[in-house]
């Protein structure tokens, strides 16, 4: 009879934790909760929604290499202005990268994404007002300092609205993005630009030209990026580091109802595994903790970066800092010199029809002879430029979005270290071959190949850099790199004409150089595919 009941006890026992485990997961881990909302309709909205902020991104530091040779006469711009001009926004960039990083990571990431694209949109509205350089660049400036803080925001957001399954994939379709703005801009320029658009208001005080328009449109993503990340959670892995488990698990069964269509109390997982507990300890570490004031946040924020200057983490930054010097500045040298190689392209063979010659012979027509050194007594001509130099941009931009599409596609395949060092490795060799190009066709598929691998090394080196960061150090690692990124930006765009006025091959020999030491630094990148997040 006793052996009968203890029997029928230990029935009762398993049943009941049988009904438990029915009942959900307990204590769950981010990379368990995550992974159990799926992949759906939310996700898919987060990623339309980073299509407006991408493009944001672009047109900051983009549009200028359009806007300036056709407002240099309404504004009366020297050479010298016009290069700071398509500077300032990297500038503001560099001087922003910090605090950014740090506010998002102890304040939340949706605060700085609203916040961010906010102020952006109000600075491009004022800058495409502008009626002088002075009011132009400083906006511009300031345009830079402001989108540093939601561009890292928005790819360390995006990952953690995806588990490990999906995180490098998402984090490709970003590039895409980004390359699509790429084609969106001078497709945007070649529409409005060239058009004969002048207008007065105030008795002649503010003149709206065509590029005031064109820069207005321009302010339309970073407004769009505004109003939908209004209605999006915080990021629920934010929310699990600083101790709001309940408004993490709030988070989770909404993306999981939208995701599948089902009742949000049908999520496996009933409650979440304490972090700030997991994070607790160590020399220079700590735990952020829950219900905490802003003034608590911001003192505990100071502690909380400490451990980025130290073993492990700093050299992890330095690796990943200094690949994405040597990457960045082979993008933005590159790419925002592509207007100017095109038009001495066009102004060659519009000067020499019959002749084909290669592109060291054609970049000899540019000169400083130019409209920035004309004298008062001569009028000054705006040089718009030709269709022929927006077409061949969208050619680049319209091929990243195809291989970066197929790029993306593959890389779980691959995987990102590979992938990472296969695709830096071919643009070493591709951009010293444009001093071998010996005819227009030839730069324009050097040009798009270039361009589309490093856009795509960029973004596996991102994807690397947030895994291998912890949550509360992780956007402002990814802000210090891109810091250090658009410092080789800047770098880039000074030096080039130095080394072009020497001779055609040391411009293109030394930014293969460069993107070559950031293959060899790609080498000591850890392997991160389908990691889970920490």
């Amino acid at each position: 009879m006793e052996k009968e009941l203890s029997t029928n006890e230990e029935k009762i026992v398993k049943n009941e934790a049988e009904e438990k485990r029915e009942l959900g997961i307990v204590n769950a881990t981010f990379e368990e909760a995550i992974s159990a909302t799926g992949f759906g309709k939310f996700n898919l909205i987060l990623l339309m929604l980073s299509i407006p902020c991408g493009w944001a991104t672009m047109m900051d530091t983009t549009a200028m290499s359009y806007v300036v040779p056709a407002a240099h006469c309404d504004l009366n711009l020297t050479l010298e202005q016009r290069g700071m001009l398509n500077a300032i926004t990297f500038l503001g960039m560099i001087s922003g990268a910090l605090i950014w990083g740090f506010l998002a990571d102890t304040l939340g990431r949706k605060k700085i994404l609203i916040t961010g694209y906010l102020l952006d949109s109000i600075c491009e509205i004022i800058a495409a007002l502008s009626q002088s350089y002075q009011m132009l660049i400083t906006t511009k400036f300031f345009t830079g300092l402001i989108m540093n803080g939601p561009y890292a925001a928005l790819t360390t957001t995006v990952s953690e609205f995806h588990s490990a399954k999906y995180r490098g994939k998402v984090v490709m379709v970003l590039g895409v993005i980004y390359s699509v703005g790429q084609m969106v801009i001078p497709g945007l320029g070649w529409l409005i630009i060239p058009r004969n658009i002048d207008y007065e208001f105030l008795d002649g005080n503010i003149k709206i030209h065509s590029w005031n328009v064109f820069m207005l449109i321009c302010s339309i993503p970073s407004i769009t990026a505004f109003v939908g990340h209004c209605f999006l959670p915080e990021s629920p892995k934010f929310l699990m580091t600083v101790g709001r488990n309940e408004e993490a698990l709030r988070t989770f069964k909404k993306v999981y109802s939208f995701n599948t269509g089902r009742d949000p109390d049908t999520f496996l997982i009933k409650s979440l595994v304490d972090e700030t507990k997991l994070n607790t300890g160590g020399k220079h570490g700590g735990a952020v903790t829950a219900n905490r004031s802003k003034t608590q946040a911001l003192k505990e924020g100071w502690q909380q970066i400490a451990p980025m200057f130290f073993p492990p983490y700093i050299w992890k930054l330095l690796l990943s800092a200094g690949i994405q010097f040597c990457i960045i500045l082979g993008i933005n040298t590159i790419r925002l010199w592509l207007p100017q190689i095109f038009t001495a392209m066009n102004d060659y063979q519009l000067l020499y029809p019959n002749a084909t010659e290669g592109l060291c012979t054609m970049l000899e027509i540019i000169t400083p002879n130019d409209g920035g050194n004309t004298t008062q007594s001569q009028e000054c001509v705006v040089n718009v430029l030709s269709d022929s130099v927006y077409i061949n941009s969208m050619i680049v931009g319209a091929t990243s979005i195809v291989i970066g599409s197929i790029i993306s596609a593959a890389i779980n395949v691959l995987g990102k270290k590979r992938s990472l060092l296969t695709l830096s490795g071919t643009t070493v060799l591709t951009t010293i071959c444009f001093y071998l190009a010996q005819n227009s066709a030839t730069v324009i598929a050097l040009s798009a190949i270039t361009v589309t691998f490093l856009n795509a090394s960029f973004n596996i080196e991102l994807a690397i850099a947030v895994d291998m960061f912890p949550t509360t150090l992780r956007t402002i690692a990814v802000a210090i790199t891109m810091m250090i990124g658009r410092i080789g930006a800047s770098t880039g765009n000074v030096v080039f004409p130095y080394l072009l006025a020497i001779g055609c091959l040391p411009p293109f020999l030394v930014v293969g150089c460069i993107i070559l030491t950031g293959t060899i630094m790609s080498v000591f990148l850890p392997k991160t595919d389908l990691k889970a997040m920490t």
